[in-house]
């Protein structure tokens, strides 16, 4: 798998995750943090590596 593909499909799993933690785990009770902090934070860290896949594959195309 191409490095830009892979970090567009990795990208998109972490934000899909993130988004479902965020919605779905309110009412988890954990000591250290909230889950739903932890959705949020992997929203935002899967949508940085999708656009960077997707930065990297419009690059790739522009070489070629």
């Amino acid at each position: 798998m191409a490095p830009a593909s892979k970090n567009i499909v990795e990208g998109a799993a972490c934000a899909v995750i993130g988004v479902a933690m965020r919605f779905f785990t309110e009412d988890v009770h954990i000591p250290v943090f909230t889950l739903t902090k932890v959705g949020v934070v992997l929203i935002a860290i899967g949508g940085i590596q999708l656009l960077y896949g997707v930065y990297q594959a419009v690059s790739a195309r522009s070489v070629e």
